[in-house]
């Protein structure tokens, strides 16, 4: 089963689009996005995404794409050798 990243469509709007379609090309991943994930304040002020279930934020796009893939690999979700 592959790890699950859930996007807040208003997010999206914010930022969070960029990393939102770069994981959709990672095949190990399972990505979907979602009208509203109730984490306003959090949505509110960064790109953020919930990955199994926490919530991983970034500064930016690129950061965030960064943070997602640095959570998967530490608590291994994804093996860090392809």
């Amino acid at each position: 089963m592959n790890p699950l990243i859930e996007f807040c469509v208003n997010n999206l709007l914010s930022g969070a689009e960029k990393a939102l379609q770069e994981l959709e090309n990672d095949d190990r991943l399972d990505v979907v996005s979602y009208s509203c994930l109730t984490y306003c304040d959090t949505c509110a002020t960064s790109p953020y995404a919930l990955v199994e279930g926490e919530v991983i934020k970034g500064d930016t796009p690129d950061e965030l794409i960064h943070n997602i893939y640095t959570y998967l690999y530490d608590e291994d979700f994804l093996d860090k050798v392809n």
